[in-house]
């Protein structure tokens, strides 16, 4: 069970950081020039606060694929693909982080309406092994801080 993002979670409940995230990430947009060019090889603010939307649709997708199907496996999916599109005056930052409140609202309803029965429920990654749906939760909230920091980092 590989959760590449459990580093930055640490001690921290996984629950309580998804619960956070949406109004952590709009005060550090509110701070930050989201149209900041970032660094080579890096993502500005609006384009992290896409990145977040989008996965926030992956991760919910994930959450429900594990309650529905016995050991599903997960589909992975290229990040920097998916960014191509992050360029286009459309993709704003609003946009980004209100689709991505918006559905992490709605996960968080999902998810608390389960027991931990189910937080047991194996799931399969072909990059990272056997996971469960509490590894998919506490990658979500080790996935956030990451961005966090990158964003407290560009402040």
């Amino acid at each position: 069970m590989t959760n590449p993002y459990a580093t930055h979670l640490g001690s921290a409940n996984p629950r309580e950081v998804i619960k956070q995230t949406p109004a952590k990430v709009e005060a550090l947009a509110k701070k930050l020039d989201v149209e900041k060019i970032p660094a080579p090889g890096k993502w500005s603010p609006r384009m992290i606060v896409c990145h977040l939307a989008d996965c926030e649709i992956a991760f919910g997708f994930r959450i429900r694929q594990t309650l529905a199907e016995p050991n599903p496996t997960l589909q992975p999916f290229d990040q920097d693909a998916w960014a191509k599109p992050y360029g286009s005056s459309a993709m704003t930052a609003q946009t980004a982080l209100d689709a991505f409140s918006a559905a992490r609202r709605w996960n968080i309803a999902l998810l608390n309406s389960i027991g931990a029965e189910e937080l047991k429920r194996p799931v399969t990654h072909p990059e990272r092994g056997a996971m469960t749906l509490q590894t998919i939760v506490e990658t979500m909230a080790g996935h956030d801080l990451n961005h966090i920091a990158q964003m407290e980092q560009l402040a």
